[in-house]
């Protein structure tokens, strides 16, 4: 089943967000491998795609995973949570409509 992994930064995290980034896609890059992410990226803090200095407000991924369960721990163990990059994370059931899968 798909899950929404939705985190919110704490303020002023970019620096934290930043050193910790490469650690974070490998593991976005291995659900990737493994034909399991639909989506994932940041939230930008402005409305534009690359924010400078303005930073991020929080992150979302949309990926398979075999349980709730399973879902909640792989958030658990991301790099940004370690880093102190998200103040809080939800884990959520996804269903995809579109496009169709």
């Amino acid at each position: 089943m798909l899950y929404a992994i939705i985190a919110t930064d704490v303020a002023g995290s970019l620096e934290q967000r930043l050193g910790t980034r490469p650690a974070h896609l490998a593991r976005l890059q291995a659900l990737q491998d493994d034909g399991r992410l639909v989506l994932a990226g940041p939230h930008p803090a402005i409305d534009s795609n690359d924010p400078g200095s303005a930073g991020f407000t929080g992150s979302l991924i949309v990926a398979e995973f075999d349980s709730l369960e399973a879902a909640r721990e792989w958030a658990e163990a991301d790099p940004y949570k370690a880093a102190g990059v998200y103040a809080s994370v939800v884990v959520k059931p996804f269903k995809q409509v579109f496009p169709s899968a």
